[in-house]
């Protein structure tokens, strides 16, 4: 009976012990992609963008879009069907909407629709009449 209890005791702490270890493995966690929170993130350009309430095994990763011969660097990422995020240059957009303009470095957050940048609500650009959602391009 007493090798009962310290098997029992010894299973605990090794199942205790190795968990955290596991749990990734299962939930299909990673640095960029956390299934159980419904958190993505990917280096964007020289931006880190973080989306929440994104539950995927896999995000696909961010891309850059085709432009002009002189026009700065854009970018698009799509992790969720309900997430998109583009950066043209300065300018960001998500879900059609604009954004104050970037500074080098910034990280973006897409926290259940809110965007925030560098941990500061962000604030939409403002637009003409007739033109909210589009982007300059």
């Amino acid at each position: 009976m007493h090798t009962k209890k310290l098997r029992f005791r010894f299973n605990a702490i090794a199942m205790t012990a190795f968990a955290p270890l596991l749990l990734p493995a299962l939930c299909g966690c990673s640095g960029s992609n956390n299934l159980l929170l419904g958190r993505v993130q990917a280096q964007v350009g020289d931006h880190l963008v973080v989306v929440t309430d994104c539950y995927r095994s896999s995000a696909p990763p961010p891309r850059m879009l085709a432009r002009a011969d002189h026009a700065p660097p854009a970018y698009e990422y799509v992790p969720c069907r309900d997430a998109r995020i583009e950066i043209r240059g300065t300018a960001l957009v998500v879900n059609g909407v604009r954004y104050m303009d970037l500074a080098s470095g910034d990280r973006i957050v897409v926290d259940h629709g809110v965007v925030s940048i560098n941990d500061r609500p962000a604030v939409p650009a403002r637009t003409a009449p007739g033109t909210a959602g589009v982007s300059a391009g």
